[in-house]
């Protein structure tokens, strides 16, 4: 047992870097592990992101919760150490950050901050850049991103043909 606390303590003085992450986030995010991590073994256990889950108000079945950690356990200890706590987490923020830059994006499109980008926004845009674009070819563009077809591109819909591979 005596091993195990060691780990832990060797592990808590450990430098972490990641890009984009000040020492500070990282720190937050030591402090949120430690919260999940109750028996301070230095890893979250399946028991353990249970109850973390739970105490956030997720009701979460034992299968979804060994998923979840399948998915993080990079070397297949079954729990989670912190090093992959903190890979999962500047994913995760990095995630929020590239929705968060495209919604900036999107509000420059809807200048009229109706929530939507219609093929006025579109146009508008087209001719600042210096692009000249019939409306047709205007309406094309929309008709592609415009999931529930009402003619105009909300957020959801323009993050999703922002974030896609392919424009096929």
């Amino acid at each position: 047992m005596a091993r195990r606390v060691n780990q832990g303590n060797k592990r808590a003085s450990k430098t972490y870097e990641r890009p984009g992450l000040s020492e500070e986030e990282i720190e937050e995010i030591r402090e949120a592990f430690n919260l999940f991590d109750t028996d301070g073994s230095g890893t979250i256990d399946p028991k353990e992101l249970k109850a973390a889950m739970q105490s956030l108000g997720f009701e979460a079945k034992n299968q979804t919760i060994y998923q979840m950690i399948g998915d993080i356990d990079k070397d297949g200890s079954g729990s989670i150490d912190f090093e992959e706590f903190l890979d999962m987490m500047t994913a995760k923020m990095s995630d929020k950050d590239s929705r968060e830059d495209i919604q900036k994006v999107f509000n420059l499109f809807d200048d009229d901050q109706t929530g939507k980008i219609s093929l006025r926004n579109l146009k508008r845009v087209a001719k600042e850049l210096g692009e000249t674009m019939s409306d047709a070819e205007l309406l094309e563009m929309i008709e592609r991103a415009d999931g529930d077809q009402d003619g105009e591109i909300n957020p959801e819909e323009f993050y999703a043909i922002m974030t896609k591979k392919t424009f096929a």
